[in-house]
């Protein structure tokens, strides 16, 4: 085919197979953009890592500059997203959520130091802070899924999505924004982790890779479309270990603090605190933990 002859079945296809074209209507967040915002963040939460050194003299300069970067930024794309939801204020809304959001940020880190930690006391072959911080995929990932959660219950279209799938495209894991997550998170190796929207994660909880916390089933109108919304995902408690691609489903199975899921394990039901679950032959077994195996719980703990 010529070029022309190209353009015109293109142009055909425009007007034919219309539901995947965005013309004529309000301008969409930047992918671009969003992705700028996800690495302002993460020099947000973790200054002096990502780039050149930084002078203690020189962070409250560097900060003024970074901030009023990120807050122009996240405005303009917030006002977007609701723009294209028909808010009816949106360039005055846009502001008061970035604001909102941007007064969070001492709490979100206060909180990924938690997951830093977590990941640096969870994984034996961590050498130091700075390697989590600097190599291990699960920092990018659940810090950015903190902040996307902010804009999430602020009923932010598009955008929470967006930043989570940055991380989902550098980690392969993918973490809805929706997805309460309590502190001291870590996802070791990380590749292949499914968390979905309603899904609640307690305090102390380690996931391996290829974990999926997924829905068991969807209820339908009567027109046979999936109904959106309701408690699909699976709640799990504190001091939860999840061992490589176990899945667990359902918004009804609450995993009780203190247990352990096996490795494959494929979980429909709701398990006590302190259980373990594993496959013996082709046969579920779940039990008690042993004495010995119990956790002690932290008291004092926090979510945002």
């Amino acid at each position: 085919m010529t070029p022309d002859a190209i353009k015109q079945a293109l142009l055909a296809s425009y007007a034919r197979d219309g539901g995947i074209n965005h013309l004529d209507g309000v301008n969409l967040p930047s992918q671009d953009t969003v992705a700028e915002l996800a690495r302002d963040f993460m020099h947000v939460l973790f200054p002096g890592y990502f780039g050149s050194s930084l002078a203690k003299g020189e962070v409250s300069a560097w900060l003024d500059g970074l901030l009023a970067k990120i807050n122009q930024r996240l405005s303009t794309e917030i006002e977007k997203a609701l723009r294209f939801a028909k808010d009816p204020d949106p360039a005055a809304n846009a502001r008061r959520i970035t604001s909102e959001l941007l007064t969070q940020l001492p709490d979100i880190r206060r909180v990924v130091q938690t997951d830093v930690t977590a990941a640096f006391e969870g994984d034996p072959a961590a050498k130091n802070v700075e390697e989590i911080i600097l190599a291990y995929p699960c920092v990018l990932v659940i810090s950015l899924q903190r902040i996307a959660h902010i804009l999430y219950h602020q009923q932010v279209p598009l955008l929470p999505r967006m930043l989570t799938e940055y991380g989902h495209e550098r980690t392969g894991v993918d973490l809805h924004p929706g997805a309460r997550i309590g502190t001291h998170f870590f996802i070791d190796h990380c590749v292949g982790v499914v968390i979905g929207e309603t899904a609640t994660i307690g305090n102390h909880v380690k996931i391996y890779q290829g974990v999926t916390l997924g829905a068991k089933s969807f209820d339908v109108d009567g027109a046979g479309n999936p109904v959106k919304g309701g408690k699909r995902h699976p709640d799990i408690g504190d001091h939860v270990t999840i061992y490589a691609h176990a899945t667990i489903l359902g918004g009804d199975t609450h995993i009780g603090a203190g247990s352990v899921i096996g490795g494959n394990v494929w979980l429909l039901q709701s398990m006590p605190p302190n259980s373990v679950a594993y496959y013996k032959g082709d046969d579920l077994i779940i039990r008690e933990r042993q004495k010995k195996e119990a956790l002690i719980m932290e008291p004092g703990e926090f979510t945002i």
